[in-house]
């Protein structure tokens, strides 16, 4: 028997993935004063020199197809000239297809090897500021790279294989319909791309996706030629709320980690797609709910995501790598730069922090040999 009624779940539906034309924005909107309970949780400018490892760490990691990962020798604080001063800032340098110098990736290939930055903290609703430089006024789009800004944030989730297809007493969690990963592999994950250059060499209109859970909006939105070998100002504001869910009993739902997790499949998955719930009463639920990721540079608003935004916490990332996507590197090597990052934390109320906590781990060694885990 289902718990709610047909047109209810619409409205539900239309506050968790509200959307107008993909990519399409309904109005010009400045970016505008920050709210007075945002508070100032990074601020970093590389002045002292150094990548302070309280902060940061950099990956050792390889993803996609056709590439040989990230690696820490590829980031670097250098000096460069900004606003027509010359100060620290931070390299991510991409090795291309004719790279033949000294560092290595996965394997101990030298080619499409790039460099990634992560921040400590995990982050949720807020504005984030990224003063970042493409390549340079010479080769201001070099093909074959993505240079992106993004959060990112996951938890794997297991029960037994014989016990995958049902809520589990033990491990509230565990969701059946999160599986990925094979039988009994749920997976959360939460990522907001703002933006991800360079798809088919390409750079005039880069991606912002959002990612929550097992669903993903892809949208393009004209950089107005942001990639020029200069730097540029990009400017993300994440929103989340509450939305309230009719027809949720007490029974239904288990509480874990200072959220409520649904327990029961005759509460349909689509009308809150994985988040956790907010007890709002006896036999009274909200879902934890991604409304807006809206985007500028240099303070002109470009697009909005407002279908799959995710509520849970992730990591700020900073780089560049070389996927298959990209096509191919005919150079040996390529740079971004990233002058200063600022990020304001909102608290909004559908906020998820504490559950996707663990840093994103190296999955190769120095020896470019896969680690075993």
């Amino acid at each position: 028997m289902r718990v709610f009624s047909t047109a209810w779940i619409l409205v539900l539906l239309a506050v968790l993935t509200s959307r107008t034309e993909p990519g399409v924005a309904e109005e010009p909107k400045k970016l505008g004063p920050l709210p007075p309970k945002a508070k100032l949780a990074l601020d970093e400018d590389w002045s002292a020199g150094k990548i302070n490892p309280k902060r940061w760490y950099a990956l050792r990691k390889k993803w996609g197809e056709n590439n040989f990962g990230v690696v820490p020798e590829n980031v670097a604080i250098v000096m460069d000239t900004v606003g027509g001063k010359r100060r620290r800032v931070l390299r991510c340098e991409a090795h291309g297809d004719e790279y033949s110098g000294p560092v290595t990736g996965q394997w101990k290939r030298k080619k499409r090897v790039g460099g990634v930055l992560v921040s400590k903290q995990h982050f949720a609703s807020g504005r984030f500021e990224v003063v970042m430089k493409i390549g340079s006024v010479d080769n201001p789009r070099p093909r074959g790279i993505v240079p992106a800004i993004w959060t990112y944030g996951y938890r794997a989730v297991s029960v037994p294989a014989k016990l995958s297809d049902n809520f589990s007493p033990t491990q509230p969690l565990y969701h059946p319909s999160l599986q990925k990963w094979g039988k009994g592999q749920a997976l959360y994950w939460s990522e907001i791309d703002f933006p991800e250059y360079g798809k088919g060499g390409k750079f005039d209109r880069p991606m912002y996706n959002t990612f929550l859970n097992s669903k993903h909006q892809p949208l393009t939105f004209d950089a107005h030629g942001a990639a020029d070998g200069r730097y540029h100002t990009y400017t993300t504001e994440w929103r989340t709320g509450l939305a309230p869910i009719k027809g949720v009993k007490d029974s239904q739902v288990a509480k874990a980690k200072g959220f409520y997790w649904v327990q029961d499949k005759a509460i349909d998955f689509g009308f809150y797609l994985g988040n956790p719930l907010k007890r709002l009463g006896r036999d009274r639920y909200a879902v934890c709910s991604g409304l807006t990721a809206r985007h500028w540079i240099d303070g002109r608003f470009i697009g909005e995501n407002k279908t799959f935004v995710p509520v849970m916490g992730g990591q700020l990332n900073l780089g560049v790598w070389l996927p298959k996507w990209a096509g191919p590197a005919p150079w040996k090597t390529a740079t971004v730069y990233f002058a200063r990052i600022r990020v304001w934390q909102y608290s909004d109320p559908g906020d998820v922090l504490g559950i996707l906590t663990e840093d994103i781990t190296d999955n190769f060694g120095k020896d470019g040999q896969p680690l075993r885990r």
